[in-house]
């Protein structure tokens, strides 16, 4: 059962991961069409992460429109000799607001163990970056039934790095690996019961710490589902792939998180500006 009753007032959180997609005309065309519709919502907090090279024609890009920028991944390393790597406080120093840290593709292609997310989860905080900690089971993972220890686990892993209380400075992303770019999607129920398992995880560390974290759903989120999804108790926004690429089709999503019930209001960064 769910462990939070009445959450604080605030806007739901939903980001735009863009992946390895873009090209400096693309994104300018996307950004043109997207903030016509953006501009005009009030009562959704958005967030683009686009690939490195473009974080700093985002950040023009955005400039003071309210819509926050974020990476894709950062170094657990603040810097040195780590060909290819990219620190929090250089995230930062590009107008960052937040950081994606283990994402499930971060994980499963490129071997990012849970300790390793942990410690880039620790960088994010010490660049004053929000972090965004992914969590997620495989489709193997679930048929077992292990979906709640995957997800311990992979949770255990950063409160021991930081603990709780540096842990509600960030954000809970739940993305099943068997929901990503796959077209399937957890339906509102199933994604729902692991996002209470989280928060009841996450009260038993702190209780009003739990109530105000935003948890954030991201698996194949689409127009057509956003909306029950969003209407979820403990779903406080998303954490959206290929349809943040279409700019009517995020434009919908965000829409849809407005008309949901309103979720915790903790952890906002401040809005992108140049830095």
């Amino acid at each position: 059962m769910p462990t939070r009753n009445t959450p604080a007032p605030g806007p739901k959180l939903v980001i735009a991961n863009w992946k390895m997609h873009g090209t400096h005309a693309g994104n300018a065309r996307l950004i043109d069409a997207l903030l016509p519709g953006l501009s005009a919502m009030a009562g959704v907090q958005v967030a683009i992460c686009p690939p490195m090279p473009y974080l700093a024609q985002l950040a023009g890009l955005l400039g003071r429109t309210g819509i926050c920028l974020g990476a894709q991944n950062i170094s657990e390393r603040a810097e040195g000799a780590f060909t290819g790597e990219v620190s929090g406080q250089m995230l930062a120093d590009m107008g960052c607001g937040y950081a994606l840290v283990g994402h499930s593709e971060r994980r499963s292609l490129y071997g990012e163990t849970d300790a390793q997310v942990a410690m880039k989860f620790e960088a994010a905080l010490r660049a004053g970056l929000t972090p965004v900690l992914c969590l997620g089971e495989t489709i193997h993972q679930r048929r077992a039934g292990n979906t709640n220890a995957v997800i311990g686990s992979q949770l255990k892993a950063v409160l021991e790095q930081v603990g709780m209380a540096q842990l509600a400075k960030g954000v809970i992303a739940y993305e099943p690996v068997w929901a990503i770019g796959t077209g399937e999607t957890a339906s509102p129920t199933q994604a729902q019961a692991v996002h209470a398992h989280i928060r009841q995880l996450l009260a038993a560390q702190d209780p009003a710490a739990a109530a105000r974290m935003r948890l954030l759903y991201g698996g194949s989120v689409k127009a057509d589902n956003a909306a029950q999804l969003f209407a979820q108790q403990d779903i406080d926004g998303g954490l959206i792939g290929g349809a943040s690429l279409d700019a009517d089709a995020f434009a919908a999503i965000c829409r849809a998180a407005i008309s949901a019930e309103p979720p915790v209001g903790a952890g906002l960064p401040a809005k992108n500006s140049t830095r």
